[in-house]
């Protein structure tokens, strides 16, 4: 009794404090745009498709390789105009040997390279430039020819996207690095590694940067000896820029872009798509969660989304099955208040009847019955004090309280032998069958448990069938196991239990005693008590009737059914 009026106390604090949040209108939660559920989701699906993306972007070796190419294809190009100059532009000089005559060289030159697009460059064997494709011979001197840029016409979107372009390639790792290309006023063979090398004999390139500090645009050159009967007269020097390469590059890179636009447009979608089933059940299941505590009836409903067959179809429908048994909880609460008002409100009420025909009876003989009834209301009221007390506090002692190995067998064996030495010759024996001796596994009968509540258990079941059993009668007890079950039986020699009422003698404060009995001398409790002990160990209970082969009901069994530990 006084657990359940500190525990309503406590509630109704709780109500009070809670009150005033309640009253007051409760904020409206403001709806995101965009969950932090989904950014996440973007963000781990776009960062990986992201990285992968410019990992490809990163087309290093394939510039190389084009790189590699156009240089082949200048050295094949060079071999050929060394190979046409050295057979003619070369004049053979008496006394002087072979020679380069500059001015059939220049225009060799100029035919040779017109259909390449190249830049072609002749020195003599002293090093002196004497040929340049893009320095046209006139009446006054050479003219220097130099290719100008197209009209730029680019549409807007052309340069978004070229800007858009550019600022990614600058998320990419460095290039490699080329050293400056530097053309002179006066050029000779000296500015250039490979034309001294070509004047040597060799054939040789060079790869330079176009821009300082090493721009994307590159300067290809290759320089081939000129020679006649490996005399070597000059070097040709072929260079072209790597506008072509970088076109193509871009090209790749365009259509790599392109592809990972949309596949980024599709993972932007799918993700949303997979947030949404993911946020907005959860989202649903919240505002459910939230209503159910801010409201005060039962017409709330949790989403049902166990169809999905996912984690979020299990927390569904383990929310609805925690909100039945909250309000199972809540109406087994209410059923319990009603019950211990009802059956206090009967020996306070005889109390109270005794207690005033006292006061009005001079008759001292009736003034001491009175006194008796008095006293046994208090001793009642006391024992359902009691009895109320403890099935209040079972509950969350069987929740907090971790199991561990009981012997049933040993267990058994000291109830038994406790009743043996306290009862009188009169007395019921109680009769222990267990399938081995105890202290072996056969006799002993592990199970997981709490023991004292498992004694209590059994002790309420020889109490009760102690008080049903006639003077002299056996009471037997017996445990066996059975699979993955230690399964104990209680039969007694009473008169059985009333028909119809199997289930019922398990409900609180169930009162069906003997003849004779005193009224109130037990509350009800002890079979809901052992009921609801038994179950919180996933365990079973029931009552029978024991009858002979004629069919006369010759006592009570009740079989209690525990997992093996």
């Amino acid at each position: 009794m006084a657990s359940v009026i500190a525990t309503a106390t406590a509630e109704a604090a709780a109500d009070e404090a809670v009150a005033p949040a309640a009253d007051a209108a409760p904020r409206p939660r403001r709806r995101r745009r965009l969950s932090p559920l989904t950014r996440r989701i973007l963000a781990v699906n776009v960062l990986a498709l992201g990285l992968l993306g410019l990992g490809l972007l990163y087309l290093g070796e394939y510039q190389q390789s084009l790189v590699d190419a156009q240089l082949d294809a200048l050295r094949t190009q060079g071999q050929v105009f060394a190979a046409a100059l050295g057979e003619g532009a070369v004049i053979d000089s008496l006394g002087e040997g072979e020679q380069l005559l500059p001015a059939l060289g220049r225009q060799m030159m100029q035919r040779l390279v017109e259909p390449t697009h190249t830049r072609a460059r002749l020195f003599d064997a002293e090093g002196k430039l004497i040929a340049d494709s893009r320095a046209l011979s006139g009446p006054g001197g050479l003219v220097q020819i130099n290719e100008l840029p197209p009209p730029d016409d680019t549409p807007l979107a052309e340069k978004v996207a070229a800007a858009v372009y550019d600022w990614l390639m600058a998320l990419l790792p460095g290039e490699r690095r080329y050293p400056a290309y530097r053309e002179a006023a006066r050029q000779s063979a000296g500015d250039y590694q490979e034309v001294q090398a070509a004047l040597a004999g060799d054939i040789a390139s060079a790869v330079r940067s176009a821009r300082d500090g090493g721009g994307n645009l590159l300067m290809l050159s290759v320089a081939v000896p000129v020679q006649r009967y490996r005399q070597v007269l000059g070097a040709v020097l072929l260079s072209t820029d790597s506008a072509e390469i970088d076109q193509a590059v871009r090209g790749v890179r365009f259509e790599i872009l392109k592809v990972f636009l949309i596949a980024l447009g599709v993972t932007v979608l799918l993700s949303i798509y997979l947030a949404g089933t993911i946020g907005r059940p959860i989202r649903r299941l919240a505002a459910a969660a939230e209503r159910v505590r801010r409201g005060h009836g039962r017409q709330v409903l949790i989403p049902d989304f166990t169809r999905r067959g996912d984690e979020i179809g299990d927390l569904s429908g383990a929310f609805r099955e925690m909100t039945g048994a909250l309000w199972a909880r809540m109406d087994a609460i209410e059923r319990f208040a009603a019950d211990v008002a009802h059956e206090i409100k009967n020996p306070l009420t005889s109390l109270r009847s005794a207690v005033e025909t006292a006061a009005r009876v001079d008759d001292p003989h009736k003034q001491r019955k009175l006194l008796a009834v008095v006293l046994e209301d208090v001793q009642r009221l006391d024992r359902l004090i009691t009895d109320i007390s403890d099935a209040s506090r079972l509950d969350a002692e069987l929740s907090r309280v971790e199991l561990e190995p009981v012997l049933i067998g040993r267990m058994l064996e000291t109830l038994v032998d406790v009743h043996q030495e306290t009862a009188d010759e009169r007395a019921p024996r109680l009769m222990l069958s267990l399938p081995g001796p105890v202290g072996t596994a056969a006799g002993d009968l592990a199970v997981l448990g709490i023991e004292g509540r498992l004694v209590q258990v059994f002790r309420n079941l020889i109490a009760n069938a102690l008080s049903f059993s006639p003077p002299g009668a056996a009471l037997r007890i017996a445990a066996l196991r059975q699979g993955t079950w230690v399964v104990i039986t209680v039969e007694d020699e009473g008169p059985g239990l009333p028909d119809g009422k199997l289930e019922a003698i398990f409900e609180r404060f169930y009162s069906e005693r003997p003849a004779g009995e005193k009224f109130g001398t037990h509350s009800g409790l002890g079979l809901s008590i052992s009921k609801q002990i038994v179950e919180a160990h996933r365990g079973t209970i029931r009552a029978e009737n024991r009858r002979d082969p004629t069919g006369r009901v010759i006592g009570a069994r009740f079989t209690v059914r525990l997992p093996v530990g």
